[in-house]
Parts: C-alpha cells; structure tokens; sequence
C-alpha cells in the first residue's frame, strides 16, 4: 500500500494537471452556456422576501440597495437600529416594497427566531436570506493578550452564519428559497493577521458545501467571495456586544459607497437571482488554489517575499490589550484617538421598529 501510495503521488498530480489543461475550454464553454441560460430565465424579485443580515453598513448594505433596485420586500437585521433608519429609507427610494427595520444580535438564537418570526408573521414566506453580518481583524494572533475576543470574533462569522439560516430554512424550504453567504478568498488563500476570521469563515464555507447536499434542490445556497475591498470593516471603528470601540476612529456613521463594494453587492445580488451556486470577486483569484494544491511552495515564497519586503499596516488592535497609541501613524490627519476606556451601549430592547415606522408614515 505505502509503495501504490508513492506511485501515485508522483503520476496524479502531472495527470491531473495534464487532463484540466485539455478540459480548460471545454468547462468554459459549458459554464458560459449555463451563464447565458440563467441570464434569460433569471428570477423575478418583484415583492419577494428578502432579509438581510449586517445590513447596517458595507457589504449588507449595498446588497439591501440592489434588492431594493429589483422591487423586493425588504428585512433589515443589525444591531445598531439607529443606521438602519437611514438605508430603510434610502432603500425605499431605490423602489423597495415594504422595509421592515429590526434590531437583533444575530449570534442569539432567540434573537434570530425573533427576527424569522416577525417576518413570517407579516409577509407570510421568507424568498432570500442574505448573511453578511462580519467582524474581521488585521492583528498578529500572538500579539492578542485577551483572549475574550477570540470568541466574539469566532460567534459573529460563523454561529451569525449558522443560527439565521437553521430557523429560517424550513422556511425556505416552502419557497424554494435561497441562502446567500459573504465569504472571502482568505479561507483558501490564508492571509497573516487575519488567523481567526480565517478559520470562522472557512468552517462557513465547509458547513454550507455540505448544507448544499443535505438540501438537494429544495434550497439553492450561494456561496460569495470576494478580495480585499474596501468596507468599514476595514476603515471604521468596530463596535462589541458591550461597546469596546479599540480601532482607528474615521467616521464610522460614513456609509461604504462606491469602487468594488458596490460592483461586488451587485455581483451577489445578480448571481443569486441567475441561481449561481458561486460568486467570486474577481474570479481571477481562482489560479491561486491550482497553485495551492499542485505547487503549494510556490505561494509560501511569494507570503515570504511579500510580508518581508513590505511593512504591513495595522489597522486594529481588538483584543491585543495595547493602546492606540502605540499603532502606526494614522493615514490622514482626520483620524482620531479614542482613549477612553471600553463603555457598554444602552440602546434598550432589541426589539422591531416596524410598528412605529408604520405610524411615522
């Protein structure tokens, strides 16, 4: 067995590699047929049901405008109600239907059923379930001196994933609805500083490839991902459960409009509509997983070459217990210090804004 093993191991990977170069074009073509069918015959939006998680900044929030573009009924789920006043109104302009505002923490199963419930109960039917509620980090895992954020940080990308779409898949189910994750290159193309929202969204990836399978054609699930973008993830102020605010602080309320996060909303929006089961942003970092199965060395060289020629900019702190002041230089002269301690938001109960939206139309 040891010896067969060896055998193989050096003829499948140049057979394998061999065999895809002549079958390149031909799945090309075929993925441009499908691509082409699913343009003509692509689904009607008009007064569906759609809710979207995280959708009171980046990547949510674009993706609540594309939807509102196509005539949808609209769930807007977030923790901090006060932004999703503003895209509720917005996405309304844009033609939305109905905007149902409700705050809920999306890592509470009870605030999740809350949410799922409040749906059903007006609309009658869930059509599309959009997760894209995320907390991202840019620090050096050894660098972290408490640890109490590993778990927020673990909950938000994957637990915020998982708990909305077991309540809401039966559903679904009546529907024959659709599932749409936001996920990201890093979890095949690991990146330094990114370890443990590396390892949440690829768990993500894993549980909807096998979710695709257990549900059959009952429920179509897109899987999303996407480059380095710009969002607030990236630029603004992070937010906790109780109110730790440990970044750079450059006008978080500013909403993330414009360049990719706006082309990759809509490239998400669009390829859930057609059916997709993939959605990548640019998909040209596909060559890199080719590379990370045949010639893995290849991309350690290159991490290598990359990460000790050029500086990395850190641009958070979450969790490191080190202050502000001891970052880089801020990237413009508006940046500001927050050095005050952590304080616990009261924004009272979490509860839906519908009824009271009613009364101020």
């Amino acid at each position: 067995m040891d010896l067969l093993n060896s055998l193989l191991n050096l003829v499948v990977p140049p057979a394998s590699l061999f065999m895809l170069a002549f079958s390149w074009p031909t799945l090309c073509f075929i993925d441009a047929c499908e691509r082409l069918y699913h343009t003509f015959y692509t689904e009607n939006m008009l007064d569906k049901v759609v809710i979207i998680t995280g959708a009171s900044s980046g990547i949510g929030e674009q993706i609540a405008y594309e939807y509102a573009k196509k005539g949808a009924n609209l769930v807007l789920v977030a923790r901090r109600e006060n932004r999703l006043w503003g895209i509720n109104e917005k996405a309304r302009r844009l033609g939305a239907r109905h905007v149902m505002v409700i705050a809920a923490d999306v890592v509470k199963e009870e605030d999740c059923r809350r949410f799922i419930d409040e749906t059903i109960n007006f609309f009658g039917r869930v059509d599309h379930l959009v997760n894209a509620a995320t907390l991202g980090h840019t620090f050096y895992f050894e660098e972290a001196t408490d640890t109490s954020v590993f778990p927020v940080i673990m909950d938000i990308n994957f637990w915020g994933n998982l708990y909305p779409t077991y309540v809401a898949l039966p559903f679904l189910r009546r529907t024959h609805g659709r599932v749409i994750v936001n996920a990201s290159i890093e979890t095949w193309l690991p990146m330094p500083r990114m370890s443990l929202y590396v390892a949440a969204k690829a768990a993500v990836i894993n549980f909807y490839e096998t979710l695709r399978f257990e549900v059959e054609d009952d429920v179509g699930i897109t899987i999303a991902t996407h480059g380095w973008i710009g969002s607030e993830m990236t630029t603004g102020t992070i937010t906790l459960e109780e109110g730790a605010e440990m970044q750079w602080k450059e006008e978080r309320e500013v909403p993330v409009t414009g360049g990719h996060v706006e082309e990759y909303a809509r490239m998400i929006v669009a390829g859930a509509c057609r059916g997709d089961p993939y959605v990548k942003f640019p998909s040209w970092h596909d060559v890199f997983m080719v590379f990370k199965v045949f010639a893995p060395n290849v991309l350690v060289w290159t991490f290598h070459l990359l990460f000790t020629t050029i500086s990395p900019r850190r641009t958070s702190f979450i969790g490191t217990g080190r202050s502000l002041l001891e970052s880089s230089p801020p990237r413009s002269g508006r940046l500001l210090l927050e050095s005050s301690p952590p304080r616990k938001l009261i924004t009272g109960p979490p509860t839906s804004s519908f009824a009271l939206q009613q009364q101020q139309r």
